[in-house]
């Protein structure tokens, strides 16, 4: 099961590379259901995975100037801020009993793998759906809704805090309809964010009572880094957005299993 799991690290890291976002969903999954981790440290786990994996994937967008740093500045410190304060108080706040439901018993795992599930099942919509890029008007002049992007940024970051993913489906669309920038700017911005977010959300688990497994997360980091770097690579000839709705495919029978499995076949 184990060789299966980081199997599994690997296909994420490509799916990551050669479709450029979404890859990271699966994360959550790989740990809890083929390394049964529990899914309160998974999610943990999950935030260094993606932070890392995320930060790797940005160097090439460095490169080709794909990334506006004042946009990713003005969207990433209320993500930051909301992540760290998410993971080191909202999380542990949270009882490990919610609700009984006949003889059905809504844990705080349970409750998170289904808030996670209802995440991949909107994910897997955003990519099936495919739509064209956002227009943007030819001035390149990037705008900022302040606002809008301050209640985006609080709300991706509660959400990265409590489930572990990147949010890389919300954050793309909100910096091409509120920061006005292009798709290409766009994606490599995104995972600038993902990655600052992701880790310093990390962080906000190193309290002491959590056991962190350092080897087996730096394993898996490690090969996940590969696949991302075989993904970047085979992009350049397989085109991403003509998978994206097949793996969109797939994170939606994921994210159904789990929810199935959580409520119908505890």
């Amino acid at each position: 099961m184990e060789i299966v799991g980081y199997t599994g690290a690997l296909l994420m890291g490509l799916s990551l590379g050669l479709i450029g976002g979404g890859g990271s969903i699966l994360t959550v999954p790989i740990l809890v259901y083929l390394f049964a981790i529990d899914p309160v440290l998974a999610t943990a786990y999950s935030l260094f995975i993606v932070g890392i994996t995320s930060l790797m994937g940005s160097f090439a967008h460095m490169q080709l100037g794909n990334i506006h740093w004042r946009t990713a500045v003005v969207f990433g410190i209320p993500s930051i801020i909301s992540v760290f304060l998410t993971r080191l108080y909202l999380v542990p706040a949270i009882p490990n009993h919610i609700a009984q439901i006949g003889n059905w018993e809504l844990t705080k795992p349970v409750a998170l793998l289904i808030l996670f599930a209802v995440l991949m099942l909107l994910a897997s919509y955003s990519m099936i759906a495919n739509k064209k890029n956002t227009q943007v008007d030819s001035s390149n002049l990037v705008r900022f809704n302040y606002p809008l992007i301050l209640i985006e940024g609080v709300v991706v970051g509660l959400i990265t805090g409590l489930v572990g993913a990147g949010g890389g489906f919300l954050i793309i669309p909100a910096l091409v309809l509120l920061a006005k920038l292009p798709m290409k700017q766009a994606v490599g911005t995104s995972l600038i964010i993902i990655a600052s977010k992701s880790l310093i959300g990390f962080i906000g688990d190193l309290r002491g009572d959590e056991h962190i497994d350092w080897t087996f997360l730096i394993v898996f980091t490690a090969i996940a880094v590969v696949g991302i770097v075989l993904g970047s690579l085979m992009s350049k000839k397989i085109p991403g957005e003509k998978l994206k709705p097949a793996f969109g495919w797939f994170v939606l029978v994921m994210g159904l299993y789990i929810i199935i499995k959580e409520t119908l076949l505890p």
